[in-house]
């Protein structure tokens, strides 16, 4: 069936015994889109059903106005050495992209003009930062987050929708753990819903989640259920509001094993899924307004219609991150080029 606004919430509905089987209504499935290219996009921003923007290895960035079936190059000339891990993009013609890497290789950039031309808006000069994901709490406020630096992790902020940036003070974060850091793995260790940003850690003796109502001023964290280690922990998070999120993770060195790897938030805990995907994601998104999710990663995608309780295999290609957008439209992209919308059928 054609993808429109409400599917979601009537799959929801109608289709509760699909967690068990999708016996009874629409399966969903990916849906590949030619991109002619083997960048691996880890960041993807999708605006709509029709315009949405990847960036990945090699400095790429691509973009598309018409749903996925033409794709055009649109990444700086500049950062053909550098590895975009993330991208907020607004509409089609506005977006703001991190590259990763140690000193300044970490940077963002700017558009304004669909790509035609970008301006590098930032450049790590800090050589123990480094930059994983980055969020927009609105139009104009936007934060990215690093690694620790002097034992607390750091929050570059931004005001004037990512012209210009600052390194926040960090007297309102939190002592990091040893070994603690957080994973850029989609872009989504660090995101924002109702005017509060969250991100997620891994690395230490615990995997946690921190909050703050204020822009990025203050922090307050709390312990997860999920397993945490050198390489493991939550690598993404998804917030439908304050009080209902899914964090997934898992460790990427065992891909195919992730025991405990996703929970759900309702009220002010943080749950252990009933049912788990089993194996290692780096990528999760709400579906509309309702109780269906998704999550991704190398070895498959799963769908949750419980905010969460319970997962349930639906695919087997490789994905690195998801995103859904307000019109009902889904996206996942990944290694080998691979950008796909989700599709519902019988």
């Amino acid at each position: 069936m054609r993808l429109r606004r409400l599917s979601i919430a009537a799959l929801a509905m109608t289709t509760v015994a699909g967690v068990t089987g999708f016996s009874s209504g629409p399966h969903p499935s990916w849906q590949l889109t030619d991109t002619s290219t083997t960048a691996r996009f880890r960041g993807l921003s999708p605006v709509s059903a029709s315009v949405a923007w990847v960036a990945g290895t090699a400095g790429t960035v691509l973009r598309t106005v018409d749903g996925g079936r033409h794709w055009a190059s649109v990444g700086p000339a500049d950062a053909s050495a550098l590895e975009f891990r993330d991208i907020e993009a607004f509409d089609a013609r506005h977006a703001v992209a991190l590259t990763i890497g140690e000193g300044t290789d970490s940077r963002i950039y700017s558009t304004s003009d669909a790509g035609h031309t970008w301006t590098q808006t930032f450049q790590n000069d800090d050589p123990a930062a480094f930059y994983d994901c980055m969020t927009f709490l609105d139009p104009r406020h936007g934060l990215a987050l690093s690694d620790p630096v002097d034992g607390k992790f750091r929050i570059l902020a931004t005001s004037d929708g990512g012209r210009h940036w600052a390194v926040r003070s960090n007297q309102g974060m939190p002592a990091a753990l040893t070994g603690e850091f957080a994973f850029a793995a989609s872009g989504t260790c660090l995101v924002s819903t109702h005017g509060r940003a969250y991100f997620a850690s891994g690395g230490g003796a615990t995997s946690r989640i921190f909050s703050s109502p204020d822009f990025g001023h203050s922090w307050t964290v709390v312990d997860s259920p999920l397993p945490s280690g050198p390489s493991a922990g939550i690598y993404s998070l998804a917030f439908a509001d304050p009080s209902h999120a899914i964090a997934v993770g898992g460790d990427y060195v065992t891909p195919t094993a992730a025991p405990d790897g996703s929970a759900y938030l309702a009220g002010h805990r943080w749950t252990v899924s009933k049912t788990v995907p089993g194996e290692y994601r780096s990528g999760a998104a709400w579906i509309g307004h309702g109780p269906a999710a998704l999550t991704v990663g190398p070895t498959g995608s799963d769908i949750s219609l419980d905010a969460g309780r319970t997962w349930k295999p639906f695919d087997t290609g490789s994905f690195d991150v998801v995103m859904c957008t307000h019109d009902g439209a889904c996206w996942a992209s990944g290694e080998q080029g691979r950008v796909a919308k989700l599709k519902w059928g019988r």
